[in-house]
C-alpha cells in the first residue's frame, strides 16, 4: 500500500545500512560456524571422510540457515548487525514478526545473500520501492529504522492514527490478538481512503468493517461511537500497543480522523469527545449547551 510506512510513523531502512547490518550478521554467523566446525572436526578425528562431510554440511544448515531464523524469532526481528544499526525487521502492517516470517526471511536470505554473493537482494532492493529484498517480499515484512521510532513520523510528513484519552480508556483492555492481519490492513486502507469514496459506499464499507472487527474482538462496539471512529480508536489502540512493544514509545493521544460517511459522524473524534465532556459538565451531549457559571 502506497505510503503505508509513512503512515504507521515507520521509517525504510537505507541500502547502505542494511548492507552494514548483512556485513556484520554474515561475519559473526561465518565466524560461529568455523569455530564450532572446527572443535566438531577436531573431536570426529577418528571418522572418515563422509560422516566428516556429513557433518559440516549439517552444522551449515544449522548455523548459517537456522541461526538468523532464531535470532529474529527470538528477538522480535533484530539481529546483532540490525541492533548495531538501529534496524528491526517488521510486518508490513508495522507488526512484529513471527516464527513464519523469519523463517521465510531466513530460507529465501540464504540463496539471495550468501550463495549469490548478495548480488540479487541487492538489486531486488534497488527496485524495490521501500527497499525490499526478495526474502522481504515473499515474507510481507519490511526492515525499518528503529531508532527513528514514532518521532520520525513529523520528518516523513505523515501523522499517526491517534486516539483522545476516554476512547483509548475504552480499548486498552480491548484483547486484539483474534483479529487477522487482513483485516487490520483493511480498515487501515479504508480509513486513508474513505474521503476520496462515495459517501454512500464509505458509510457502507466501515458498517461492514465495524461489524467485522467487533465480532473478531468479541465486544459491541460503544453505541455512542460512530463506525468510523471506532475503526480509528480500535486501530489506533493496536497501533500503541505495536509501539510500545517494537519501539518502548508509546503513540502520545490525540484527534483520530474518522470518515465523514457514517451517519452522525464529524469526521473527529474529537467531536464525540467535547460531547462527552458537555455530558461531564452538566450539559447536554451533542447540543453545544453547556450551562453558564
Amino acid at each position: 500500500m502506497t505510503g503505508e510506512a509513512v503512515v504507521l510513523g515507520l521509517q525504510p531502512a537505507r541500502l547502505v545500512s542494511r548492507a552494514m547490518a548483512v556485513i556484520l550478521d554474515l561475519f559473526v554467523l561465518w565466524s560461529v560456524y568455523l569455530l564450532l566446525l572446527m572443535v566438531l572436526l577436531t573431536a570426529a578425528g577418528g571418522l572418515d571422510e563422509a560422516a566428516r562431510a556429513a557433518i559440516s554440511v549439517g552444522l551449515l544448515v544449522l548455523v548459517l540457515m537456522g541461526g538468523p531464523v532464531a535470532v529474529e524469532t527470538l528477538s522480535g526481528g533484530r539481529s546483532l548487525g540490525k541492533l548495531a544499526c538501529g534496524l528491526r525487521v517488521v510486518r508490513e502492517d508495522g507488526g512484529p514478526v513471527r516464527f513464519r516470517h523469519a523463517l521465510v526471511r531466513g530460507l529465501v536470505g540464504f540463496v539471495e545473500i550468501q550463495l549469490t554473493l548478495g548480488v540479487v537482494a541487492f538489486f531486488a532492493s534497488l527496485v524495490s520501492a521501500r527497499g525490499r529484498r526478495l526474502g522481504d517480499v515473499f515474507a510481507g515484512t519490511l526492515v525499518v529504522r528503529e531508532r527513528a521510532g514514532v518521532a520520525g513520523v513529523a520528518r516523513a510528513g505523515g501523522s499517526p492514527v491517534v486516539a483522545p484519552p476516554w476512547v483509548a480508556e475504552r480499548f486498552a483492555t480491548l484483547d486484539l490478538s483474534g483479529v487477522p492481519d487482513g483485516l487490520w490492513l483493511a480498515v487501515r486502507q479504508f480509513l486513508m481512503r474513505a474521503r476520496e469514496l462515495d459517501p454512500q459506499v464509505a458509510a457502507g464499507m466501515e458498517r461492514r468493517l465495524a461489524d467485522d472487527l467487533s465480532s473478531r474482538l468479541g465486544t459491541a462496539p460503544p453505541p455512542d461511537l460512530p463506525p468510523g471512529a471506532y475503526l480509528s480508536g480500535v486501530l489506533a489502540e493496536r497501533q500503541r500497543r505495536e509501539s510500545e512493544r517494537a519501539f518502548g514509545t508509546p503513540v502520545p493521544a490525540g484527534p483520530v480522523e474518522a470518515p465523514p460517511s457514517a451517519p452522525g459522524s464529524t469526521g473527529q473524534v474529537t467531536g464525540v469527545d467535547a460531547g462527552r465532556g458537555a455530558e461531564r459538565s452538566g450539559g447536554r451531549a451533542g447540543t453545544g449547551f453547556v450551562p453558564p457559571g
